[in-house]
């Protein structure tokens, strides 16, 4: 086991670190007592090291999993369009058409302008981010001492659940942040979107007020937009963060992880897929906020 000759805080760290390529500067002194002679790219041994690489280092295991699970999404659902014929649907062609007609259900509800991208984008978003999630219910550590076993490195790093890494919740938010600055300029041209950041929420018709106000304004709606990718990002990050804690901690428990595990997982289905529908419906209000007229 992964776990054998690490204390409790040792485990656990352990587990939190990503598997991170950058590249250390010349003159880095590393764990073992080598010193670099040149600026080297190679795996983080350790946070000292993933700090050392700066801003420009790739969590491997997170960009990894997070494609391997969009393209499952992809590959799955073109199958089965595929295979789409009239009359009722079995087996997993029905499946799917259930959770596309949820998510079209709930766009309906929601977005009441025409838009193409909605929808699909909806969906996108619904299954990755499950996807993402339902790794939290794999054992913690079953993948990595696999991935232990195969590199032949005992204190490889390796994590396999993107959602718990901010830097895939954060990419899909401001993804997300992008398509509200664009449709809110589209529908609303340039003027009318900064005018919606500077106008309100205190409106006059004295025109001395209103150009008064317009620092309130804008510090209060621009505050207002960046919340939006901000809580986005946090929200999943940290419900899903704090379950696989949760499960480390579990794992930390002998003979009972078996059974503590198994009730602990039946309570964080409903969280993998509540986090999940929470983003999706947040993301398709934004786009609906950035498409209305005020």
């Amino acid at each position: 086991m992964a776990s054998e000759g690490l204390t409790t805080n040792e485990y656990i760290q352990h587990h939190l670190q990503n598997m991170v390529l950058g590249k250390l500067p010349a003159g880095y002194a590393r764990e073992d007592g080598t010193v670099l002679q040149h600026s080297t790219w190679t795996l983080a041994e350790d946070p000292a090291e993933v700090s050392a690489m700066g801003f420009w280092s790739y969590n491997i295991d997170t960009l990894g999993w997070s494609i391997f699970l969009g393209a499952l999404f992809v590959f799955l659902f073109h199958r089965a369009a595929k295979k789409t014929v009239t009359g009722a649907p079995s087996g997993f062609r029905n499946f799917v058409e259930m959770v596309i007609e949820f998510i079209d259900t709930n766009v309906k509800d929601v977005f009441h302008v025409e838009n193409p991208l909605i929808a699909p984008l909806a969906l996108t978003v619904f299954v990755w981010v499950v996807l993402m999630n339902t790794m939290d219910l794999v054992p913690v550590d079953v993948l990595p001492l696999m991935a232990q076993k195969i590199s032949g490195d005992p204190e490889l790093h390796f994590r396999v659940v993107p959602s718990t890494d901010p830097n895939i919740t954060f990419g899909l938010s401001l993804t997300v942040f992008a398509l509200i600055i664009y449709y809110s300029i589209k529908i609303k041209g340039i003027t009318g979107f900064i005018a919606e950041l500077t106008l309100h929420p205190f409106h006059f018709k004295n025109p001395f007020l209103q150009i008064l106000f317009i620092p309130f304004n804008f510090l209060l709606e621009g505050v207002n937009l960046v919340a939006k990718p901000v809580s986005l990002s946090l929200r999943l990050f940290g419900n899903i963060y704090a379950g696989e804690l949760i499960f480390m901690l579990i794992a930390l428990c002998g003979y009972w992880q078996l059974p503590l595990h198994f009730a602990w997982s039946v309570f964080h289905v409903l969280i993998v897929l509540l986090q999940a529908f929470v983003f999706m419906m947040l993301t398709i209000v934004y786009l609906s906020m950035a498409h209305e007229h005020h």
